[in-house]
């Protein structure tokens, strides 16, 4: 700051500036004046020339969280034409003067009187004048200067966005980055190493790795097999003074899943199974399941069923809820032609990762023995209807015909046949339990009743 010329001999201020480092530095700066004066013999005019000045104002600094039983002196203020004989006075002003920096009016001493915390404001901005204590009329003008609050390291590290959930594939490779954290720090970071933060793992090795520097946490294994172990909780340090001794630190925790890649194929527990499907079974339906195992999870484990040989009798699809494979019957089953099939299934994972076909292949099959039921089926007819004549007034007992049955198991059992009478109105013909013969059991007119219907029924005999 350069001060105004003005005419004669102007007392200077000078500001000493005692500053309190952590590291024990002094730091002041002394106001330079130059005075040039000429002196003429005497009787001559003497001539005053203004006086060139260069007033340069340094920092005051003050230790914060200073907590001694003293006030903390901060420096001196100092004109040049203080004789010290008390005829000078120093007055403060700005911010805090008179509540947190006392000066001494007659020494220009400087004092805090309150502890001062950077974090909540860095610098004060005050303003010194020198004044005649008779005249109150100052000499010097009045001039700005600052005084900054000193760091401690008062403050950890904090991670403002933890704990932290994050998520990485499994069988990453090394290195592989998986988050970066970031702690902050409140103290000064212009000035030492009280906001110099470097990190360090506490907890998740030898899975994981931190950089010192950035805080980017990457893979330290490869392999990590997510079937094997899914989660993991890794906690980092952030320690201040550059990790020095005596620094403090703040940590904060990250959880890590794996998530899942399809390095798993589908797998049969066993490689023989055995289904029985009775003869009766409906086309259409669903006659069994079969399910290949797979440890992978979502679309990685989803399974695509097929038969690989076959006549077409069964097909095989996919229940996507439970991943099994249901054999459905697409023709009728006849145990008396074919008694067994025998099926190879075949189950191929549908989305496929190629980064890992050396660890397939991503399918697998499975021999299903398909055993045909026997059913104990009802006789059949030769026909499905008869149509049979006889003229009228025959005796009784006239042979009308004959309808015939057999049983189609295997076993063929004897058949014995009968007349639903609740097709008759009155009893018109009989029918003989083990030949089918029909004959007639009264007296027929055709102008009466020309056509008859009956209804002939066949049964396994003892049944």
């Amino acid at each position: 700051m350069k001060i105004p010329n003005t005419s004669g001999i102007c007392p200077v201020l000078v500001c000493l500036c005692f500053v309190q480092r952590c590291y024990g530095a002094t730091h002041h700066t002394s106001s330079k004046m130059t005075r040039n004066l000429t002196k003429h013999i005497e009787g001559e005019t003497e001539v005053h020339h203004r006086p060139k000045r260069g007033w340069v104002w340094n920092q005051f600094f003050v230790l914060e969280e200073h907590l001694g039983p003293d006030p903390q002196y901060v420096g001196k203020l100092h004109s040049n034409s203080d004789k010290g004989d008390g005829s000078v006075k120093y007055i403060l002003t700005g911010e805090g003067a008179g509540t947190i920096f006392l000066i001494d009016d007659t020494t220009g001493d400087i004092h805090a009187t309150k502890s001062l915390d950077r974090e909540q404001k860095t610098h004060y901005v005050l303003h010194a004048q020198a004044i005649d204590r008779r005249t109150d009329k100052p000499l010097e003008p009045e001039s700005e200067f600052i005084i900054k609050v000193q760091d401690i390291n008062d403050n950890a590290p904090e991670f403002p966005d933890g704990p932290y959930i994050v998520t990485v594939p499994e069988m990453s490779d090394i290195g592989t980055s998986v988050i970066q954290v970031t702690a902050t720090d409140g103290d000064d970071p212009t000035y030492g190493n009280s906001a110099r933060v470097v990190y360090s793992i506490l907890q998740g090795q030898p899975y994981f790795s931190v950089d010192p520097k950035t805080g980017v946490i990457r893979t330290a294994l490869p392999n990590m097999d997510r079937e094997a172990r899914e989660h993991y909780t890794v906690v980092i340090q952030a320690k201040d003074m550059a990790g020095q001794v005596g620094g403090l630190s703040g940590s904060t925790t990250i959880n890590v899943t794996l998530t899942d890649v399809n390095d798993n194929p589908p797998r049969f527990p066993q490689k023989h199974y055995q289904l029985y499907v009775p003869e009766s079974a409906q086309v259409g339906s669903a006659v069994g399941k079969i399910k290949a195992n797979d440890a992978d999870t979502g679309q990685n484990a989803d399974i695509r069923y097929s038969i690989i040989n076959g006549d077409g009798v069964f097909t095989i699809s996919t229940e996507k809820e439970t991943r099994e494979g249901l054999l459905i019957l697409k023709k009728p089953l006849n145990y008396e032609k074919k008694k067994l099939y025998n099926l190879n299934i075949e189950g191929v994972n549908t989305h496929l990762d190629f980064r890992f076909s050396h660890l397939g292949p991503f399918k697998d099959t499975t021999m299903l023995k398909v055993i045909v039921g026997d059913v104990d089926e009802a006789p059949l007819f030769t026909l499905p209807f008869y149509e049979l004549e006889v003229y009228e007034n025959v005796e009784v007992g006239t042979v009308v015909g004959t309808v015939t049955a057999h049983d189609p198991d295997s076993a063929s059992s004897l058949v014995r046949y009968f007349i639903d009478n609740n097709s008759q109105e009155e009893k018109e013909f009989e029918i003989d339990a083990n030949t089918g013969v029909i004959t007639t059991a009264k007296h027929l007119d055709r102008e009466e009743i020309p056509w008859y219907n009956i209804t002939v029924s066949a049964a396994e005999r003892g049944n």
